[in-house]
């Protein structure tokens, strides 16, 4: 599988040499999961840290009700992971699931901590990471609190430009938090708003 997205996502962030890259890149584990194949499912460990490369998973939970809730969906050079779980070897509360089939990199928790004491520079790029990430989970639960369903899909479309095509209708109605029937009165809106 090839290397050059995560290397590139990677030296966006931070400087690093081609001794430190090239030993990163030897602690990567390549792997494929076919569309609907769980990376995680609630209550075991998360293992690893994921970069995908190519293909999309989503990370959910399900409630009270049995309604599946869709935090957030992850794309080509986005990184995926639930970090409690992963960090502190707790039974995870979300699933990852792929939407469709997916190609990606994964980094074990063993790798991750090596990788880290042996080149500080990876620490400031998942410290840089770990604070995007939380300001990302910061803007999505306040915009669930305080957004409008058709703000909600705006800020869907914003976020993730060309998913709609690619994903099923119901799941972006379940990240917006919306009946897929609804969801089709907002794309009709959308679309007559645009035209």
């Amino acid at each position: 599988m090839d290397t050059a997205l995560i290397i590139s996502n990677i030296s966006q962030q931070v400087q690093a040499g081609t001794e430190t890259m090239d030993f990163f890149v030897s602690l990567l584990e390549p792997k494929s999961i076919a569309k609907k194949e769980y990376l995680v499912r609630t209550g075991d460990i998360c293992r690893y840290d994921y970069f995908i490369n190519k293909g999309c998973v989503k990370v959910c939970y399900t409630d009270k009700k049995g309604v599946e809730c869709i935090v957030k969906f992850a794309i080509e050079n986005w990184w995926v992971v639930d970090l409690e779980s992963f960090l502190h070897h707790t039974p995870s509360f979300y699933y990852i699931q792929a939407v469709e089939d997916t190609d990606l990199f994964q980094l074990s928790k063993c790798n991750y901590d090596l990788l880290h004491r042996k080149y500080p520079v990876f620490q400031q790029f998942s410290n840089d990471r770990w604070q995007k990430g939380f300001i990302a989970l910061q803007q999505r639960i306040i915009q669930n609190l305080s957004l409008t369903a058709e703000e909600k899909y705006k800020h869907f479309r914003e976020k993730y430009p060309s998913l709609e095509q690619r994903i099923p209708q119901k799941l972006t109605a379940a990240y917006v938090g919306v009946t897929p029937e609804f969801l089709s009165v907002l794309r009709r809106r959308w679309a007559t708003a645009i035209s």
